[in-house]
């Protein structure tokens, strides 16, 4: 469970990244852009496409959420939501 937890971090600090550098790019642009920080941190989990890119209050907001299912016994497994958003907030 930590490295998913750590993987989700390093999502996180990617896509703050992007979403600082991101003024007057195209949605394209800002995809390519988080797949480098992904491909430098090894990160499979989450890919380009899976951002959410959107306008509110005049912000250009970047976010993302996925799950991972951690199988623990027999048929019993957790599963952990994560999301974030270069706003701070989860969406």
């Amino acid at each position: 469970m930590l490295p998913d937890v750590i993987e989700y971090y390093k999502i996180r600090h990617a896509l703050k990244a992007v979403a600082e550098e991101s003024n007057g790019r195209t949605v394209p642009e800002i995809r390519q852009a988080f797949g480098k920080y992904l491909e430098i941190e090894h990160i499979k989990t989450i890919s380009p496409a899976d951002l959410d890119i959107f306008k509110e209050d005049n912000r250009l907001i970047i976010a993302f959420a996925y799950e991972r299912r951690i199988p623990l016994v027999a048929n019993v497994s957790l599963l952990i939501d994560f999301r974030g958003s270069s706003s701070g907030r989860g969406f």
